[in-house]
């Protein structure tokens, strides 16, 4: 598979996401771009769709101001081939199923290992269909990044021995956006996450602060972030790389002040 369990084992990882296409074409690249050279060590890229199940209401937003700049997925496609002449960031999508789906199994995985794009995360993929898709991505050495939830409980077991990549650890109930608190039994469930499985971990859904991102990281293997730094973008606009490559650094510098214990 992909080389993205490689990242985990020598730091706590920071994983950084935005939406394709938000505000713009140009932006988009200059983002991932900025999010690279400030310390970013792989970049979640969401492809928008029109009915989002995880995600609330800052990305939903970011999915519609893409729409208006008339996205497909041939323009994330082409977002990706524009970053990957500045930069070698691994790059992971945050896609729907249907997206995957019309576009054709194998011709979708075919172009991201064209680009090197190293997984996808895929919330409305359930477990129990992981089949229909997972042997494709296999040929092509994508990872299909699992997610687990505080009410994943028995399937814990199965969802983490057929994981590879990382582990998508989701912080609380609910769909994404940024949050103050975070459900108290976090530790416990990445520690019966590592019983089954030493792929790495990573906790999203409401990390916006370098003290969360601190936290998180004692926890896990890396952060993920995102309702943060899109909003950023929808401040800023096309003055945003500049604003979060700052955030990143930010984000970078907590994060590094967490010592990792090595992945095997």
């Amino acid at each position: 598979m992909s080389n993205l369990s490689e990242i985990f084992k020598n730091h706590k990882a920071f994983i950084p996401f935005v939406v394709a296409d938000d505000p713009d074409f140009d932006t988009t690249v200059k983002n991932v771009v900025a999010l690279a050279n400030a310390g970013a060590d792989i970049v979640e890229l969401g492809i928008p769709f029109s009915d989002p199940v995880a995600d609330g209401p800052v990305i939903q937003a970011a999915d519609l101001r893409a729409f208006d700049a008339k996205v497909r997925t041939k323009t994330v496609f082409e977002i990706v081939e524009a970053a990957r002449k500045q930069t070698d960031v691994p790059i992971v999508f945050l896609t729907y199923l249907n997206i995957v789906f019309k576009y054709g199994y194998d011709a979708f995985l075919k172009r991201c290992a064209d680009l090197d794009v190293s997984g996808l995360v895929i919330p409305d993929l359930p477990y129990e269909s992981r089949d229909e898709i997972v042997p494709i991505a296999e040929k092509y050495n994508i990872d299909i990044i699992p997610l687990i939830t505080l009410t994943s409980g028995h399937r814990i077991e199965k969802i983490a021995k057929s994981a590879s990549g990382f582990i998508y650890v989701v912080s609380s109930l609910g769909i994404t956006g940024e949050r103050n608190e975070f459900f108290n039994g976090l530790k416990d469930l990445v520690a019966n996450i590592k019983q089954y499985t030493d792929v790495p971990t990573a906790i999203g859904f409401g990390v916006h602060t370098p003290e969360q991102a601190r936290t998180m990281a004692e926890i896990a293997d890396g952060v993920i972030i995102g309702s943060a730094i899109v909003d950023i973008v929808a401040k800023e606009k096309q003055q945003a790389p500049a604003a979060v490559g700052k955030f990143t650094k930010q984000i970078r510098e907590a994060v590094n002040s967490v010592k990792q214990v090595p992945v095997k």
